[in-house]
């Protein structure tokens, strides 16, 4: 977990690098799942939250495997 959370003060070397790979895995699914980029990015505007965003895609990449989420 990021343990310095405020948006008003930059991220730390080793924050930044956590939070470019775990990004990179959402994205990695999202691909996996036929959810774009852009798509996600539309979401989160939306008003969905991260742990929302995550289980959609979580759920579309079971339909298209075709299991039960």
């Amino acid at each position: 977990m990021l343990k310095n959370a405020n948006p008003a003060e930059p991220l730390e070397p080793e924050q930044r690098e956590a939070l470019g790979h775990a990004v990179a895995k959402i994205v990695a699914l999202g691909a996996q799942a036929g959810v774009s980029p852009d798509q996600m990015i539309v979401l989160l505007r939306s008003g969905l939250t991260v742990r929302e965003l995550l289980d959609y895609v979580a759920n579309q990449a079971a339909n298209q495997s075709g299991e039960i989420a």
